[in-house]
């Protein structure tokens, strides 16, 4: 009785097939064609190796995948635990690469570069401190870049429409209404900012 309990236990922990209908992706077998033979930790370890070297991950996306190929926690702990002692886990350093990337590229604003790294699994005092070190006006910068750039489609439209459309372009990237607000009425000016409305 304890041996078939055990062997659901360990079946359940590290994937090993026991005749379940009931699997699911989430419980992939030990024998994923995927995944190398051995013991948990060295499959782990080729798990994390695989994806560490398609692109940089965060400590929890590699935990995420670690648990959906049926890696035992104390398993993948001790793996993902060694891992950032090396240096080849290192959410500091994804946070401010992802920051820096994302701000240039695609000129999202604070607020969206946060909730992208709280997606990712960042700790948020990690986010924190990679966010802080954009200058200080690389937000509103970023912004009349995307007005700018987005006007150039725009110029058979009223500027209340304009305006609109700007508007929500830049809420879409996590601007603050106030900072899209002074962007698209500089833009639209031309001449500097217009007095604040009543």
């Amino acid at each position: 009785m304890s041996g078939k309990a055990g062997g659901t236990s360990r079946g359940r922990q590290f994937g090993a097939s026991h005749g379940g209908r009931r699997r699911r992706e989430d419980e992939a077998p030990a024998g994923h064609p995927e995944d190398p033979p051995g013991d948990p930790e060295s499959v782990a370890r080729s798990i994390c190796l695989k994806l560490l070297t398609m692109s940089p991950k965060t400590r929890a996306q590699l935990a995420i995948a670690l648990a959906a190929r049926g890696i035992p926690d104390d398993a993948a702990e001790a793996v993902l635990d060694r891992y950032v002692e090396v240096g080849l886990i290192d959410d500091a350093a994804f946070a401010q690469a992802w920051v820096s990337t994302r701000q240039a590229g695609r000129g999202l604003a604070t607020r969206a570069l946060a909730q992208e790294l709280h997606r990712k699994g960042i700790d948020k005092h990690v986010a924190g401190a990679a966010l802080a070190l954009l200058a200080p006006d690389a937000e509103e910068a970023a912004a009349r870049r995307l007005v700018q750039r987005k006007l150039r489609s725009m110029s058979s439209l009223a500027p209340t429409v304009a305006t609109r459309r700007l508007l929500g372009m830049l809420a879409r990237k996590g601007y603050p209404s106030e900072v899209s607000l002074r962007v698209i009425r500089e833009a639209l000016e031309g001449c500097g900012p217009l007095p604040p409305s009543a």
